[in-house]
């Protein structure tokens, strides 16, 4: 069902390591000439090019592509209890570690009547995807829209497709889960046609142009998002999901291969790999996720997930090497489960969000611990990280000097400008300061 790669004793360069890499066979770039497509014929033909992609790939045309303000207190009112209650303390959780990420101002000054001061600015207007295909993600809405509120953001619109068992709505629990948070713009519009309108806006539906797409999505939505950036900012090209475990001889093949499992039901896309250099645990994992499998509700998804070319249990030499593999994989969800999960991290360089220790499951972080589920796949996590606040703002400089302080950089800054043969930039400065005595006019 999932296969073994070996790697022990091959001392394989950086290179070499890339290459071994299990990764979806399904590539980016491939959905970039369709999603182009789509976005074009959004931006040329507005709200009835959404309702037939609505047709063509929910199944259903919308009613209403703009959910009515009244509809969110009713959904909300509809939502069963304890889901509420869940959702509720997802919030408060989520909030509480996003409050700690607002950056504070500073203020430098480098000599008399010379300051630079950095201040963070919150994006004015974002739009939030949130996925609606093989399952419904109010946790999505949460993990959104918490960060953008806490770092001031004023105009915040959620898009999330039409579903057809709710006769072109979006799903009432995205829409319950938007009353709670207070969002009143919510748009019935999914994939790669949703971004196009973020990001361009649609004028005869009345939706304005975002600043910023954040949000996970299939692999049209991260080829629409890999389109539109430049047009407007983007948090990632967020793909099929990813958990990565390292694990040695002294963790619990039960608990690695559940866990496995449940990033493997998402979709048949998903990307579950142990790395250990245990061949015991190997075995064990395997015939528990046989087990698992055949238990499951979604195990046809599962079992399809853990075949792929994404999927495997690696085999290596020792924790070190173990880590160096985790690093070139730069996973979306990395679970250490070790013996010593702390020194394990130590070695650790990249990865979307780190899971530390046999109680610390990738499905805590999905819901509630506190921390943002948005995250960077597909090796990304090399050079990006997950959503935050961060995400939502942008520092200023702001410079601050006075004529004196001028004067007394003027001369470093024409020997800058002539060596770069800019004369004009040196004449601006010199234009400000008081001429010598004698000085012609």
């Amino acid at each position: 069902m999932i296969r073994t790669l070996d790697l022990r004793g091959r001392g394989l360069s950086a290179a070499e390591l890339a290459r071994e890499i299990p990764r979806p066979e399904t590539d980016v770039s491939h959905a970039t000439i369709a999603a182009g497509d789509l976005i074009d014929d959004v931006r040329s033909r507005g709200t009835a090019a959404l309702l037939e992609h609505a047709e063509r790939f929910d199944g259903v045309r919308p009613p209403s592509l703009r959910v009515a303000e009244h509809e969110l207190p009713a959904a909300l009112a509809r939502l069963d209890p304890s889901v509420r209650s869940a959702l509720e303390r997802a919030i408060s959780r989520v909030r509480s570690v996003s409050r700690a990420q607002v950056p504070q101002p500073t203020r430098t000054v480098l000599s008399d009547g010379a300051v630079v001061e950095q201040r963070w600015q919150a994006i004015r207007r974002v739009g939030l995807y949130v996925p609606g295909g093989k399952a419904v993600y109010p946790s999505s809405v949460v993990m959104n829209v918490v960060p953008a509120q806490e770092a001031g953001v004023e105009s915040i619109v959620v898009a999330s497709p039409a579903q057809r068992e709710f006769d072109g709505a979006v799903h009432p629990t995205v829409l319950g889960a938007a009353a709670l948070l207070g969002v009143t713009e919510v748009y019935a519009i999914g994939g790669a046609s949703a971004i196009g309108a973020l990001a361009f806006g649609v004028d005869d539906l009345g939706l304005d142009p975002v600043d910023l797409i954040t949000g996970p999505g299939n692999v049209f939505v991260a080829a629409a998002k890999r389109l539109v950036r430049g047009v407007v900012g983007i948090d990632s090209e967020a793909g099929p999901t990813e958990i990565l475990v390292i694990a040695d001889a002294d963790a619990d093949p039960v608990l690695v291969a559940a866990d496995l499992v449940s990033q493997a039901e998402h979709d048949e896309l998903a990307a579950s790999v142990l790395v250990t250099d245990s061949a015991e645990l190997a075995e064990g994992v395997r015939r528990e996720l046989e087990r698992l499998v055949d238990a499951t509700k979604h195990g046809d998804r599962v079992r399809t997930a853990l075949g792929g070319a994404q999927s495997a249990i690696v085999l290596v030499d020792d924790e070190v090497a173990a880590a160096r593999f985790s690093d070139a994989y730069a996973p979306e969800h990395l679970e250490l489960q070790t013996a010593d999960p702390t020194r394990t991290l130590g070695l650790i360089h990249n990865a979307g969000a780190i899971f530390v220790g046999a109680h610390s499951p990738v499905s805590l972080g999905d819901y509630l611990a506190g921390s943002n589920h948005v995250l960077p796949t597909g090796g990304q996590a090399r050079f990006s990280s997950g959503l935050g606040v961060h995400t939502f703002v942008r520092p200023q400089q702001v410079i601050r000097y006075d004529a004196e302080a001028l004067a007394g950089v003027e001369r470093d800054i024409r020997a800058l400008a002539t060596a770069e043969d800019l004369p004009a930039h040196a004449d601006a400065v010199t234009a400000r300061l008081p001429r010598s005595p004698g000085a012609s006019g």
